[in-house]
């Protein structure tokens, strides 16, 4: 079987608009809108649009020449504006070739007692590079809360990959999915005591329980495949810029995992960015003199390569 035909290929476009209030005059924005290649994912074809056309880039004057990268590898371009403008679009697109993700035995994997000591800073051990995710972030703080709440999937001895899925599917079904009931500032302890929200508040809160139990866990952003094939479900979260978390264990690597959707992830899911949580990876942030208030407009299409 060929490269291409071991592949699932997926077309991707990420539209994004802002219809200003007032003229802007000045603006300066940071876009994490390169998707990531990996052993399961491959990139082509990618293409970034910004209209109007900024009049400055970081790097030589030309997107592709712009990209740079933040301390864990994703892509980023940072453009500015100095002509006054009162609408901006910024679109990507891309096709990504995937592969799913090998089987995963739940109970082949360590007690999860061990691996959180295995992820302890010990003064002249060796430091694991996945202890940063062990550590707070904004978004998803290690909370006495959040350790409780962990604890319900995460009993005594049980081995770490088989108690992160149970922890998957405890958010599943212990929340609702209710779109627009939280923000991007709404983190993992609120999400908590709210008992509902959207997908990045369902990763925010799996990474934070973890991390109360001295876990390593990480947020990933990325898309979903807008219409499944016939007689399949359609995912939460398309049509629409997707997050799920990965926990790190010795004999899987990260794993990915979906509780919005209670699944691991895999051909369906896209990857774009990993970091902290979401605040290291936001498609788009910038700052602006003017405009108003503002309220972006995104939109995702996600569809089959058709050959």
């Amino acid at each position: 079987m060929s490269e291409h035909a071991a592949r699932r290929w997926l077309h991707v476009r990420h539209d994004t608009v802002y219809h200003y209030a007032a003229p802007v005059e000045l603006a300066h924005h940071l876009a994490c809108l390169r998707p990531r290649e990996t052993e399961r994912q491959q990139l082509r074809h990618w293409r970034l649009d910004i209209s109007p056309r900024p009049d400055r880039w970081e790097g030589t004057g030309l997107p592709r020449h712009a990209l740079s990268e933040d301390v864990w590898g994703n892509g980023r371009i940072v453009f500015s504006h100095n002509a006054v403008h009162e609408r901006l679009v910024v679109s990507s697109s891309f096709e990504a070739g995937l592969l799913a993700p090998p089987p995963l035995v739940a109970e082949d994997s360590p007690p999860w007692e061990q691996v959180a000591g295995q992820l302890r800073y010990q003064a002249g051990g060796i430091r694991l590079e996945a202890a940063e995710f062990t550590l707070a972030s904004p978004l998803a703080r290690p909370e006495p809360a959040l350790a409780e709440f962990a604890q319900r999937a995460f009993t005594p001895g049980r081995p770490l990959a088989a108690a992160a899925l149970a922890l998957m599917a405890q958010i599943h079904a212990g929340f609702r999915y209710v779109p627009h009931s939280t923000d991007v500032a709404t983190d993992a302890s609120q999400v908590l005591a709210l008992g509902q929200g959207v997908c990045q508040d369902f990763a925010h809160l799996l990474i934070a329980a973890c991390r109360s139990l001295g876990l390593a866990a990480r947020y990933v952003s990325g898309y979903l495949l807008t219409q499944p094939p016939p007689g399949q479900p359609r995912l939460v979260g398309a049509d629409a810029s997707h997050a799920w978390a990965e926990v790190w264990c010795p004999r899987q690597g990260w794993i990915a995992l979906d509780p919005t959707n209670d699944m691991q992830a895999g051909l369906d899911h896209v990857l774009l960015a990993w970091g902290r949580d979401y605040a290291d990876v936001a498609p788009l942030r910038g700052v602006i003199r003017g405009g108003g208030q503002a309220r972006p407009q995104a939109s995702v299409t996600v569809e089959p390569v058709r050959d």
